[in-house]
């Protein structure tokens, strides 16, 4: 992380709360209740490469496990408006997260990072690939000519991301994931990851461990049910990456490798 002061926890919470990537976050009560209402709806587009079964058909199952695990206003009646992510919820899933990059190093494990959101989450998965791979892990190189969803599949920074039109796209989809695990002769030992990518990979057995919006519930389902081992809340696109350094910088820091 160069010179980036680490924060403290206090700190953290109030730079997550100050920059929106937790607290009163861009994501409308509308936008979250719609998502969670369509995976209940068995609508697979929001069950990001899960198997959810009908284990979760009821819309209020759904959000009372959001309001547990992301924060999100527990109150069904709360249809429209502000919805919120508790940023003591999104530094205890850092914190978890940590624990489980502080065994991949300890272990030297092969770790495959990737991401739907190259705009906003680029610079977190690569600065932790490289952190990683300083203690000794093997940052998992994708094979080349992947292709999914019309698309290619590529490495940048170390970080598996889509591509289409000679651009970097954001995708919710787990095909770029399964293309990269179909092509694997061996999986790797832990996916930091989100969107769909994470969700493949939990569902394939992969240790997983990812960040996910307070409209992508299907991570935190995963999560509860043991399918991914670790779902980090936050904002996914905040309007200036930059605003995620200090929360990668305690990430780091918490799991020993800063």
């Amino acid at each position: 992380m160069g010179n980036m002061p680490i924060p403290s926890r206090a700190a953290l919470v109030d730079h997550l709360v100050r920059t929106r990537i937790a607290g009163d976050v861009a994501t409308p009560r509308d936008n979250n209740l719609s998502h969670y209402r369509r995976l209940a709806n068995g609508d697979r587009h929001y069950w990001l490469g899960l198997e959810l079964g009908d284990r979760w058909t009821d819309e209020q199952d759904v959000l009372a496990v959001m309001a547990e695990r992301c924060g999100v206003v527990d109150d069904p009646g709360h249809r429209t408006g502000q919805d919120t992510i508790d940023p003591e919820l999104t530094v205890d899933g850092l914190e978890r997260m940590a624990a489980r990059l502080r065994k991949a190093a300890a272990g030297r494990e092969r770790v495959l990072f990737a991401t739907g959101h190259p705009g906003a989450l680029i610079d977190v998965h690569s600065r932790t690939a490289a952190a990683l791979r300083s203690a000794g892990c093997d940052i998992v190189r994708i094979p080349g000519g992947l292709t999914a969803d019309e698309g290619y599949v590529v490495q940048f920074a170390d970080v598996a991301v889509f591509e289409r039109g000679a651009s970097l796209w954001h995708t919710h989809s787990p095909e770029p994931m399964r293309a990269i695990l179909d092509a694997l002769e061996t999986p790797p030992d832990l996916v930091v990851a989100d969107h769909g990518w994470a969700g493949c990979a939990g569902q394939r057995g992969v240790d997983a461990v990812g960040y996910a919006d307070s409209n992508d519930p299907a991570l935190f389902l995963a999560e509860a049910e043991g399918t991914l081992q670790v779902t980090v809340p936050l904002d996914d696109h905040v309007v200036d990456p930059r605003f995620y350094e200090p929360m990668t910088a305690y990430l780091l820091d918490a799991a020993g490798l800063s």
